[in-house]
């Protein structure tokens, strides 16, 4: 029998994994990236614990965790620099199986792209669906130089899909979720501090290390959608969170502007009807955009590539079938993955004055009962389980509590 084909549109995280798995359970595989590097620049990734289970499944689980820089303790805490709550990263590990690794996504890509044979990525090569093909024939993918046909099409091409819309042309896309985002690495912490969120009034900033040294810093802002600041987006930080608390001054003035990326927050506020459609499945943020106050959009992707991997059987003729549990697995558990995120998103933006002081209240008084009840909040998501040898093939591969609200 010919070795299946599959073709992955897309090299972010998820199309990645998915590739990697893929090509371990016997797959030939092409990725096709439109831009001219699959290095990721500017920004990192948290890998909660799902994910890191979910990259043991192709090899990398403990490459990641050989990154994860936080060992001690952090928390959230108010502009002034008090502290609502703290927890450790032991406490993380205990609850959930595993800890947070931050990672810069040019790492990631590195170590997925190292499972996967030479000449496997195609670089600088947009693709789009022409046919997603059905049990009697292969999918077709038009790229600059013709067609490619494949038993298996993962469409990992992100928020603006094309695959999504050729797809799925009656959904409405992704809606503007509120707020803006900016994120930018430094090459170095220009001061000790320890890792925290700090949450304002309808803005929201975040120090993180990276295990080489180099600090991650992200912020939001409730604003209206499509805002470009006049005097560009390194001066709007500054002029929103210069006067936080420290270590954020000193973070904003070692910023240069190149190193600044902003963006407005959009998810998929309505869910698509399924994540595939004939031997074509949508993955990651194609699929399931969601909101970034979980921490869980780059996460979910992951688990995506591995469960999918793990339903695509080796017989081309078996495909479709095997999105139609693909589907009936990532569907429920990443649509209640975006709604809590969502939620999330609406209790950290609040602006009113009221409105803020008791959720600082609330916060405050939860954090005193310790840190397993401030992990809480992560329950069902972060103690997610891969497939494995032996489990049903009908899924799915999650906590008991993946769907509660």
């Amino acid at each position: 029998m010919p070795q299946p084909r599959a073709l992955v549109i897309g090299s972010g995280p998820g199309g990645l994994t998915a590739a990697a798995a893929l090509h371990r359970r016997g797959w030939s595989v092409t990725v096709l990236e439109r831009v001219a590097s699959i290095e990721p620049v500017g920004a990192a990734i948290s890998l909660a614990a799902n994910a890191q289970r979910a990259l043991d499944a192709i090899g990398v689980g403990d490459a990641v965790r050989a990154l994860a820089a936080w060992e001690g303790s952090g928390g959230l805490r108010t502009p002034d620099g008090r502290w609502l709550s703290r927890t450790d990263a032991a406490a993380v590990a205990e609850r959930f199986g595993g800890g947070i690794a931050l990672v810069h996504r040019a790492d990631l890509a590195a170590l997925l792209a190292a499972r996967l044979p030479a000449g496997s990525v195609r670089t600088g090569t947009p693709a789009e669906v022409e046919d997603p093909g059905g049990p009697d024939r292969p999918a077709r993918v038009t790229v600059p130089d013709g067609v490619l046909e494949a038993e298996l099409v993962v469409a990992a091409d992100g928020i603006g899909s094309a695959a999504r819309r050729a797809l799925f042309p009656d959904h409405p896309g992704p809606a503007y979720a509120g707020f803006t985002t900016w994120r930018l690495v430094l090459p170095a912490s220009p001061a000790a501090f320890e890792p925290h969120e700090t949450w304002g009034r309808g803005e929201l900033w975040g120090s993180q290390p990276l295990a080489d040294g180099r600090v991650y810093a992200y912020a939001t802002a409730v604003a209206p959608a499509g805002r470009r600041a006049p005097g560009g987006e390194l001066a709007e930080l500054r002029r929103r969170f210069a006067g936080w608390h420290d270590p954020v001054p000193a973070i904003l003035a070692a910023a240069e502007p190149g190193q600044v990326l902003h963006h407005d927050v959009r998810w998929l506020a309505e869910p698509l009807p399924a994540f595939h459609r004939g031997r074509v499945a949508l993955l990651g943020d194609a699929a399931h955009a969601m909101p970034p106050n979980l921490g869980q959009g780059g996460n979910q992707a992951v688990e995506d590539g591995v469960v999918l991997a793990h339903h695509a059987a080796a017989d081309p003729a078996a495909v479709p079938d095997a999105l139609e549990r693909y589907t009936r697995d990532r569907l429920p558990r990443t649509r209640a993955v975006a709604l809590r995120s969502a939620r999330a998103g609406r209790l950290i933006h609040l602006t009113g004055p009221l409105a803020v002081r008791t959720r600082n209240a609330l916060i405050r008084a939860v954090g005193r009962l310790g840190p397993r009840v401030v992990l809480r909040g992560l329950d069902g998501v972060a103690d997610w389980q891969p497939p494995g040898d032996g489990a049903d093939p009908a899924g799915p591969y999650a906590s008991p509590a993946q769907t509660a609200p």
